[in-house]
């Protein structure tokens, strides 16, 4: 199974560095990383038989990889994304190829630069299923604000609408966690929100929970991060956005050799870096 990556879902390490080109790292992030959570993705998509009859709201939709595999599949796509818009840009290059960052969505796939809130209206459509893709768990903090987004989407579904929340698998677990652990060492004089810190067991749970969501199922699916080389590999993890506390804390060479040095254990003889990942997915339903 090709291997994939993980994004964040809102902006939970902090906004990005001053200096920092936040079009060269949506391109890295569409490129190199995003990649790396397809197989969660069709894991959630067979499970919940995603077709033709599927109406999709993705939550911080991002670059749109996942939409388009939903479209691809027959479903009906709407993403919202309030806080990237140069990786919605790369998503409307990909779902709406014909169309201008101004033109009105055509056809089954719609892209719209805010949350939830913007897609309601009389003419608003009820939406049947809804992801919440960017993984929670790894950052102190990562999880604020999702229960609000999630009670704002529920008005746009019907009773029994599965959403579908992402977190990270346990430490032992995720090879990345190691790596990981470079950003929060970098960004401990700022004491930030964004701080490393290990996945609990109830993590997703509880987001529904506070979101008014009943848990109806959970699964966990192998994403391992898997890249040509070192610097593919910096570039990749760097457009997440989980290390933007630490250049902030430092800079971008401190990090950038910070990270290399945590990487090189995950490094083959062949030159390519592969770190095994496991996250979860539940699956919570509207009341």
């Amino acid at each position: 199974m090709t291997p994939t990556l993980a994004q964040p879902h809102l902006p939970r390490a902090g906004s990005t560095p001053r200096g920092v080109d936040r079009c060269a790292r949506a391109r890295d992030w569409a490129e190199i990383q995003e990649r790396m959570l397809v197989p969660l993705y069709e894991a959630v998509y067979e499970r919940l038989d995603v077709g033709g009859g599927t109406r999709l709201l993705g939550l911080g939709c991002g670059s749109g990889l996942a939409l388009l595999m939903a479209a691809a599949r027959g479903a009906s796509v709407t993403g919202v994304d309030p806080s990237a818009p140069e990786r919605l840009a790369l998503a409307r290059e990909r779902l709406l190829p014909d169309a201008s960052p101004e033109a009105r969505p055509q056809g089954d796939a719609r892209l719209v630069d805010g949350g939830p809130a913007d897609l309601s209206g009389p003419d608003a459509p009820s939406y049947n299923m809804v992801t919440a893709f960017q993984p929670i768990g790894c950052m102190a903090g990562d999880s604020e604000g999702l229960s609000g987004l999630l009670e704002s989407t529920v008005p746009l579904t019907g009773h029994g609408t599965p959403v579908v929340l992402v977190g990270w698998g346990p430490p032992e677990r995720c090879t990345t966690s190691s790596v990981l652990r470079v950003a929060t060492k970098l960004a401990e004089p700022l004491r930030s929100t964004g701080s490393w810190r290990p996945a609990l067991r109830d993590d997703l749970e509880e987001v529904a929970q506070r979101a008014g969501l009943k848990p109806d199922g959970s699964g966990r699916v192998a994403c391992p991060f898997g890249y040509a080389d070192t610097d593919s590999a910096v570039r990749g993890l760097l457009s997440t956005g989980l290390f933007d506390a630490a250049v902030g804390a430092t800079d971008q060479v401190q990090v950038d050799k910070e990270l290399t040095e945590a990487l090189h254990p995950h490094q083959r003889r062949d030159g390519t870096v592969w770190m095994p990942n496991v996250f979860r997915y539940l699956i919570a339903r509207t009341r």
